[in-house]
């Protein structure tokens, strides 16, 4: 037996290859899928397996596409009712793969339909040496259950039951191979490890280390970090059959005439990923930003409305291929432009921008106690909470599409986040719905302590 792991940035999302001599399953793959293609090619093995744990929600699979240029089959879980050809897996399945015994184990919680898959290599034993936990297990953490709202409490009940009665029954040396680590949504104190041991979980896992059921509830379904738009359309979608990256729009170079016309449109957004500080300089006018330094994925997934058609303003070309497959992996697969030359190209075309003046902590001491200010903390309300400045009022950046409504257009509104990539998103979102007098903390809550210290 061999593994191979493969980690994503941003998304925290893990995928494994299992190997034998001659074939090799993917587990939990993510959608651009050539990286496993080109492993396993390497490696001398087939592709013969794909083994998705349940229908994830904050990133949209490889499954299709893999299948289609492999041949290999999709196993899942039965309970998923997929709408593709698969191999539906319940509770105490079994398949070889070589000299591999994969058996299944049901472990809803996280979703409804969840399976882990425990390995057993029978080469040299009968005792499970891994399980692919999925969204069930985590290193110091479990799979949230409150993705589906209604049912919470109900998936929690479920959750405790598959770790307690099903996966801490394997021993103790087993190996844990999560489908996310540290930065993912999908639970909310994941470990930095990519991956664990049952016995490591056993004594050092918070959530496990509480037996009381009603307790263990609570634990996992009050305080959680909210869940971005984009979560509920990916479990849909993965459970349709996404559609391969080789039939999505192709991203063409615009010159700034052609963008500023395509950008008219309706159907049609821009989404700039530059610095928040040259989104500050000169942005294209209601233009999103979504600076690449922070969680791009995350955020476009969370605030982009999916059924819209993308223009992409970037550094150079590069990073707008790269964003594109940013926007790929979280369902937002219609990016059809790019801004040739960039914001220095538009502007000498002598085209309509705008910007945002930054400010710095001495400027805000100067500015706080004007009454017609209004600062408002872009950040999550666990952040909030921890430590902000005074008379803030909180509203994450994703909200301000909805709570704008709560701001007076006449005031100055002044955001602010951990670093300015929030603030500067929340902004973006304000401008497009009116707002005139916008400033940005530049460097936030990071800047303002250390000025504060100094």
């Amino acid at each position: 037996m061999i593994l191979k792991h493969f980690y994503v940035e941003k998304i925290a999302h893990s995928s494994y290859i299992l190997a034998g001599n001659e074939t090799c399953a993917i587990i939990d793959p993510r959608r651009d899928i050539d990286i496993y293609i080109e492993e396993s090619l390497k490696m001398g093995l087939k592709i013969t397996h794909i083994l998705e744990t349940h229908l994830h929600a904050d990133f949209i699979s490889g499954h299709i596409e893999l299948a289609q240029k492999t041949g290999a089959k999709i196993y899942m879980p039965k309970s998923a009712e997929a709408d593709f050809e698969h191999v539906a897996l319940s509770e105490e399945d079994e398949f070889f793969i070589e000299d591999m015994k994969i058996s299944v184990l049901e472990t809803p919680g996280h979703t409804p339909e969840h399976i882990s898959y425990v390995v057993i290599d029978t080469a040299t034993g009968d005792d499970p040496i891994g399980i692919f936990t999925g969204d069930t297990l985590f290193v110091g953490d479990a799979g949230r259950p409150d993705l589906f709202p209604d049912r919470a409490l109900e998936l929690a009940e479920k959750l405790y039951n598959s770790l307690h009665e099903k996966i801490m029954k394997l021993p103790d040396f087993c190996e844990v191979y999560p489908a996310h680590g540290a930065g993912s949504l999908c639970g909310k104190s994941m470990g930095a490890k990519y991956t664990t041991t049952i016995g490591y979980e056993r004594k050092f896992n918070p959530v496990l280390q509480e037996k009381n059921i009603e307790n263990f509830v609570k634990m996992l379904t009050e305080d959680m970090p909210a869940a971005p738009d984009h979560f509920a359309r990916s479990s849909k979608i993965n459970a349709q059959g996404p559609k391969p990256i080789s039939e999505l729009p192709v991203m063409r170079l615009m010159s700034p005439i052609e963008f500023d016309e395509s950008r008219m449109n309706e159907d049609t957004i821009v989404v700039d990923t530059r610095s928040y500080f040259a989104f500050g300089g000169l942005h294209v006018p209601n233009a999103y930003c979504l600076d690449n330094t922070g969680n791009l994925p995350t955020f476009a997934g969370w605030v982009l409305p999916p059924e819209k058609n993308i223009l992409l303003v970037a550094e150079n070309l590069s990073k707008a291929k790269e964003a594109v497959t940013w926007l790929q992996r979280v369902g937002l697969d219609n990016t059809i432009g790019y801004l040739d030359g960039g914001m220095h190209a538009w502007a000498t075309s002598g085209l309509p921008f705008e910007s945002v003046r930054q400010i710095s902590p001495r400027e805000y001491e100067d500015l706080k106690h004007d009454e017609n200010l209004t600062v408002v903390d872009a950040r999550d309300r666990l952040a909030y909470l921890e430590q902000h400045i005074e008379g803030a009022l909180n509203i994450p950046a994703p909200d301000l599409r909805s709570r704008h409504i709560e701001l007076d257009k006449q005031n100055t509104i002044l955001v602010i986040c951990n670093s300015g990539v929030r603030s500067s998103l929340g902004i973006s979102i304000l401008k497009q719905n009116g707002f005139e007098n916008i400033l940005n903390f530049a460097g936030s809550m990071k800047g303002y302590l250390a000025y504060k210290e100094s």
